[in-house]
């Protein structure tokens, strides 16, 4: 299973330098997650102050 970013994200950038394999872009609202690139390691989920980065 791969992260994905929720609705509560506020695009503040903080999950995106964290990615070891870079798979963390800026959308349009929020950041996404390419689910076919993460690595399920969960460093996105660790440092969102708003718990957006969850376990699909």
């Amino acid at each position: 299973m791969a992260y994905v970013i929720n609705d509560s994200c506020m695009s503040c950038g903080a999950c995106e330098p964290e990615c070891p394999v870079s798979c963390i872009t800026a959308g349009d609202d929020q950041y996404e997650i390419d689910a076919s690139a993460c690595i399920d390691c969960g460093a996105c989920a660790n440092v969102c102050p708003v718990d957006a980065a969850v376990m699909e």
